[in-house]
């Protein structure tokens, strides 16, 4: 697939795998995106999961045509981009492959492949010349692994972003490793209508953590006239880039998407969800935007982004164990890995002798940043009755 007239994306589709990095679900599919620079030197940016390898062999077998690769730039060393890297250095031996420090440190760890006198080792600012083209390379530590990097090409404005501003789904275009799955599914072309959601999901499960590395490159890549972003996963980004870099500053700075509420609850027997409902339509009838989860029946990479993405969360939980029945404490779990923080909570507990898992809840949100735990607590019996709906009301007037 052309990206411009010299740099060409030889990636893949791939639609057959279910859980991307063993746990989150994919619908859509990923694309592995992987590009090659046609100049007078010739260059790979980065390979794909070993589970395209065949097919990205044959394009940029058939991309480089007669021409040699001159050099392979490895950004990440993660295996869905790097697992096709030993087939490239085994059966392209004059190309030198390109990294930093850490790159060849992890490289070693992975493959077992003979790189003496081929190792191209750079750092922040080196410059590569190809010809016309000029690639900048600019490092991006704990983006999310310590040897990322990402590189500018300042003749036609290309920012090769490694995971950076990547999502989850299939594009339009690259070669499919299931021509018949293919098929199946319909791709959607990016738009700014269609990219936050599967965007979102990716950012703040797998980049996350890293919002403090990614403010730093967002800064460096400030100074850059980029003209289009070329992630590793999902669809090159060329129109309205301030968009997309807004809600990475969001998302990075660990601030709302936009103003609604996340009414997240764990229920048993379904008492606590009763609560719940009559919690979120209560706020609807205020005019509130509202998203309503089931935390044992919905993703939980789903459920962390949408709370990443709202201003303010009802957290509902039956009491179990002494604590909050466990679907909520594995999502207060992940929330605190990811860094949750800067929002306003509101908390409702179910127990029948003893109940508990405000206090656990609790517990969980006074380990993260600048969380406002609004009042009251509303504590239920077992069941949801008219006497608690006085509470419900107080908590959701907090709310707003």
């Amino acid at each position: 697939m052309k990206v411009t007239d010299s740099i060409i994306n030889i990636g893949v589709n791939d639609r057959d795998i279910d859980l991307f990095e063993g746990q989150y679900p994919v619908k859509d599919g990923v694309s592995y995106n992987s590009y090659v620079i046609l100049d007078e030197k010739t260059a790979l940016m980065d390979t794909v999961d070993k589970r395209g390898l065949d097919k990205w062999a044959l394009n940029l077998k058939e991309t480089l045509g007669d021409k040699k690769l001159d050099y392979i730039v490895v950004q990440h060393m993660e295996p869905d981009h790097s697992g096709a890297l030993k087939y490239a250095i085994e059966n392209y031996p004059e190309a030198v492959i390109v990294g930093n420090a850490k790159t060849f440190q992890f490289l070693t760890q992975f493959f077992e492949v003979d790189i003496t006198n081929r190792q191209l080792v750079v750092k922040e600012g080196d410059v590569l010349d190809l010809g016309s083209h000029k690639l900048t390379f600019v490092m991006a530590p704990m983006v999310h692994w310590p040897e990322v990097m990402v590189t500018f090409e300042s003749s036609e404005g290309i920012l090769f972003a490694a995971d950076g501003f990547g999502k989850f789904g299939a594009v339009e275009g690259l070669s499919e490793i299931n021509e018949e799955k293919a098929q199946e599914n319909a791709v959607v072309k990016a738009s700014a209508d269609n990219w936050s959601d599967e965007a979102r999901r990716y950012f703040i499960n797998i980049v996350g953590k890293y919002g403090a590395m990614v403010q730093t490159l967002l800064k460096k890549a400030a100074a850059l006239d980029i003209k289009k972003i070329l992630p590793l996963h999902g669809p090159v980004l060329e129109d309205n880039l301030g968009y997309y870099v807004n809600l990475y500053d969001l998302w990075s700075s660990y601030k709302p998407e936009e103003k609604g509420v996340l009414v997240a609850y764990a229920s048993i027997h379904g008492n606590t969800k009763e609560a719940a409902n009559f919690i979120a339509g209560q706020l609807e009838e205020k005019g509130e935007k509202v998203k309503v989860v089931d935390l044992a029946r919905t993703s939980m990479c789903e459920s962390v982004s949408l709370a990443f993405k709202y201003d303010r969360m009802v957290l509902c939980a039956a009491t179990y164990d002494g604590g909050a029945f466990v679907p909520m404490e594995d999502f207060l779990h992940h929330l605190q890995i990811k860094g949750f923080q800067n929002r306003t909570v509101g908390l409702v507990e179910n127990g029948t002798w003893g109940p508990m898992a405000a206090k656990a809840m609790r517990g969980y949100l006074e380990t993260m940043k600048n969380i406002n735990i609004v009042e009251p607590v509303v504590t239920i019996k077992s069941t949801f009755r008219k006497e608690n709906e006085e509470a419900a009301l107080l908590l959701v007037n907090a709310l707003i």
